[in-house]
């Protein structure tokens, strides 16, 4: 049993033009519509990963705000 909020959707595969499939599973728990837009993240060593964009988008925000006030006091 995976912990809590950790899943295992199963294998894709990638077809000729390097597209693949998001399970319908990933699909429905992330909220993820035709149309939006995901950002791939990379590491060499650890592999990739599919971010919402606007969700990374927020978080950069939120870091920047957080300097931003830190720099302030």
């Amino acid at each position: 049993m995976a912990p809590k909020g950790k899943h295992i959707f199963g294998s894709v595969k990638v077809g000729a033009k390097g597209q693949i499939v998001i399970p319908k599973e990933a699909r429905e728990i992330f909220d993820i519509k035709p149309g939006d837009s995901l950002l791939m993240l990379g590491d060499e060593d650890q592999g990739i990963a599919l971010v919402k964009q606007e969700l990374f988008l927020e978080f950069a925000n939120d870091i920047l705000n957080a300097k931003k006030i830190d720099e302030e006091d």
